[in-house]
């Protein structure tokens, strides 16, 4: 086992908390990607050779440490690989180790029962495709073959899954992740039950996030929407945006998208947080014009708005929703 997922215990809105812990991790391994907004992937093989444990073990002094140091527990996943530790990081608790053994016995016993939407990457699309066939679970996803895989899938999602659903992780750990993402939080003074208040954060984090893409330049591929609730679960989706962008209009329409199809009826919310991930320069992405002379009348007083709140502060321009 060489990788750990760590995801750290934080109050809720303490996303700040973060590289601190990170930093925590790169006293052991240089190479530690950071899952925000509470998890971390480290790569602990030079570290076993170093400090002579394997990785369990390791997880356990790194428990210690955030306990001693931050105040802060963390459930921890080990693995031969990300894949292998994220889906052993599902069991685990705060306080334990989930380890899943590096021999090839062991990962099939571990991936046999599990749904196949246990798999990073597969969403309820796909997963209802392969149930109305029985592939119900990673055991027989893997027993079926491969070319049936790709005709109810595709040629290339059949054998990623095929691969994966066999126990093969490709993933590897790429150092200094938390660059590519950008994220805000918005937290509630209350328990929020309002539909209608879940839509105005929602609304005021996406205008946050688009300008914060344009001040620097950058566009987002996807986009991350977590809801935690009152009991501390939470509830995460991403969404892969229609092209990279940084368009205001664009992010809240995914975000109500994501929010909507959760189906929350009188949930007690505590934080929504939105995420803008794959990020890339602007100037490299492509934008899909259009004969709607709305969407240009808007993406110019977005401009404007931007200039605006440049000189005058964030709340400069704010939409007509939040400001009532």
């Amino acid at each position: 086992m060489t990788i750990l997922c760590v995801r750290f215990q934080l109050p809720p809105a303490s996303e700040a908390a973060l590289p601190g812990l990170l930093g925590l991790l790169e006293e052991f391994t240089p190479v530690v990607e950071a899952l925000p907004p509470d998890g971390a992937l480290a790569d602990v093989r030079g570290a076993e050779r170093y400090f002579g444990r394997d990785a369990v073990e390791l997880a356990s002094v790194i428990r210690v440490r955030a306990l001693a140091l931050h105040g802060v527990d963390c459930a921890i996943g080990a693995g031969p690989g990300p894949m292998l530790a994220r889906m052993a990081l599902r069991g685990a608790r705060a306080g334990l180790t989930r380890a899943v053994p590096g021999d090839p016995d062991a990962i099939a016993e571990f991936l046999a029962g599990l749904p196949v939407t246990a798999l990073p990457g597969v969403g309820t699309a796909t997963a209802r495709t392969l149930d109305e066939y029985g592939l119900d679970t990673l055991g027989r996803v893997a027993a079926a073959p491969l070319s049936t895989l790709q005709r109810l899938v595709g040629a290339r999602t059949g054998r990623e899954l095929h691969e994966k659903a066999n126990g093969v992780d490709r993933g590897r750990v790429v150092p200094n992740g938390v660059s590519r993402s950008l994220a805000t939080e918005r937290p509630f003074d209350r328990d929020e039950l309002d539909p209608g208040r879940h839509r105005a954060a929602l609304l005021s984090a996406a205008e946050e996030l688009g300008a914060r893409l344009r001040a620097v330049g950058k566009v987002c591929r996807t986009l991350t929407l977590t809801v935690r609730y009152a009991d501390r679960s939470a509830t995460t989706r991403t969404r892969t945006l229609a092209e990279p962008t940084a368009h205001s209009a664009a992010l809240t329409g995914a975000a109500y998208a994501m929010y909507e199809a959760l189906g929350l009826q009188r949930a007690r919310v505590r934080v929504l947080a939105l995420r803008a991930e794959g990020l890339a320069p602007a100037e490299q992405a492509s934008h899909q014009l259009t004969f709607d002379p709305v969407d240009e009348k808007v993406r110019r007083l977005e401009e404007v708005a931007d200039r605006a709140r440049a000189r005058f502060g964030p709340r400069a321009v704010i939409p007509g929703t939040l400001a009532a």
